[in-house]
């Protein structure tokens, strides 16, 4: 199935899309730069890709402005300030049009309560469970798996992938002379509108206080955000970090891959948090951070891990030199 590469052009436009070339062209899917053929829509989004622009077969690329010469040059083109973003929307409008819909509103393996309240066009997939109480809203979709516990609320448009567990139990428990006893989870778990969870990542409801995801919030796979946690407005986590109770990560924060968070401290508007990092402390001051023990400003932490790699070196001259100094000198 074919679409005229005008078309994509008129639904790109509002993002400030200009195409160059023929509208009539016709476009069977979108592929990378380096391997798309004759009939495919590509896109360049950073100068590390420059290179390939040119002998790239694609019928047609979105580039930025700084690589509309070239792409100008090598065929049809659309020109736009963020070809990635671009991709992004294109992609979603693609899959509108061309992949089947799923066929069904709640599928028949699934176990809803009838307690539960499920938005007359939101998608309950294979095995998924909705406790009693919970809710989802319009247009949102768990896949395959998913267990929505009591008194959850999903919003609108959002997406929650296979696996994914949202309202268990925290870890919560009171030590009594070495025995544990178990803080019954009194809360919930919010998730706005625009929410998109991983794959198999767990977030837990709250002990007194809901667990709540704002807006817009991107949760990647093998995520934990345990309970009393608050995601700001389109925060980003990617895979295998783990954030602790009670802490505000507020909003635009992003995590890297595998960074663990301490619980009870704040992550303030601006700041990122590298891979693999452990944060231990609140962060109010926006910037980069990386590192393990310690972490630090994104700067410092480069600037100490180089000479970590030198004290090898610089502890063998420390020898030498003081072997020369306890050489005894001619009289």
């Amino acid at each position: 199935m074919t679409t005229a590469l005008g078309e994509i052009a008129d639904f790109l436009e509002p993002f400030g899309a200009v195409l160059h070339g023929d509208r009539s062209r016709p476009i069977d899917a979108i592929a990378p730069l380096a391997s798309a053929t004759g009939n495919n829509i590509s896109f360049l989004s950073g100068r590390q890709y420059a290179d390939q622009l040119p002998s790239s077969q694609a019928a047609c690329v979105l580039v930025p402005p700084w690589a509309e010469e070239a792409a100008r040059q090598r065929g049809d083109c659309i020109v736009m300030p963020n070809p990635y973003a671009g991709f992004a929307r294109l992609s979603q409008w693609w899959k509108q049009r061309h992949v089947p819909a799923v066929g069904y509103h709640i599928h028949p393996s699934a176990s809803v309560h009838p307690q539960a309240a499920v938005a007359a066009d939101a998608i309950i997939g294979p095995l998924c469970v909705v406790e009693r109480g919970a809710s989802v809203g319009p247009g949102s979709w768990l896949k395959s798996r998913v267990t929505l516990s009591e008194g959850c609320s999903v919003g609108a448009r959002c997406i929650i992938h296979p696996g994914a567990v949202i309202g268990a139990d925290g870890f919560g428990f009171a030590n009594d002379n070495g025995e544990w006893v178990k803080i019954e989870q009194l809360g919930a778990v919010r998730i706005g509108d625009d929410v998109e969870i991983g794959a198999n990542t767990c977030v837990d409801r709250g002990a007194l206080q809901d667990t709540v995801i704002e807006d817009g919030v991107k949760l990647d796979n093998l995520i934990q955000i345990a309970h009393n946690v608050h995601l700001g407005k389109n925060v980003a986590i990617a895979a295998n970090a783990g954030i602790a109770g009670s802490t505000t990560v507020e909003e635009g924060v992003t995590i890297g891959g595998a960074a663990n968070i301490m619980g009870h401290i704040t992550l303030a508007k601006g700041v990122h948090i590298s891979a693999t990092t452990f944060a231990s402390r609140s962060i109010f001051k926006p910037g980069t951070y990386s590192g393990h023990f310690p972490f630090d400003d994104n700067a410092s932490w480069e600037k100490n891990a180089a000479t970590v790699r030198q004290l090898y070196r610089l502890r063998e001259r420390i020898r030498a030199l003081e072997q020369q100094l306890q050489k005894p000198t001619d009289s």
